[in-house]
């Protein structure tokens, strides 16, 4: 049963709030993070570490981008279209890189 605001179908949850609250609500979400904790691009070390420990908790059988490049390529295609949000030209294979 949709409501009659903007086409939503529930008036409930973060996805139904205006974008400013959105907004408000996402700006506090590192807070709880102490600020040695959370600022990867000021500490590289603390960066590689993270990355380690998530390559880690993988599965050699599973780390499916190290054994097929192209594999790697088309889902690092999908989260530039995603993140973007299907703006621009979509690029083929090789362009704009």
């Amino acid at each position: 049963m949709a409501s009659k605001d903007n086409g939503r179908t529930s008036n409930r949850g973060f996805a139904s709030m205006d974008r400013d609250r959105q907004r408000q609500i996402a700006s506090k979400g590192g807070e709880s993070v102490p600020a040695d904790k959370r600022s990867f691009s000021k500490n590289p070390e603390l960066a590689a570490e993270a990355g380690r420990k998530g390559g880690r908790s993988v599965p050699a059988s599973s780390r499916s981008f190290s054994r097929n490049p192209s594999l790697a390529a088309e889902a690092g295609r999908k989260g530039g279209q995603a993140s973007h949000g299907g703006r621009g030209a979509t690029a083929g294979p090789g362009e704009g890189d």
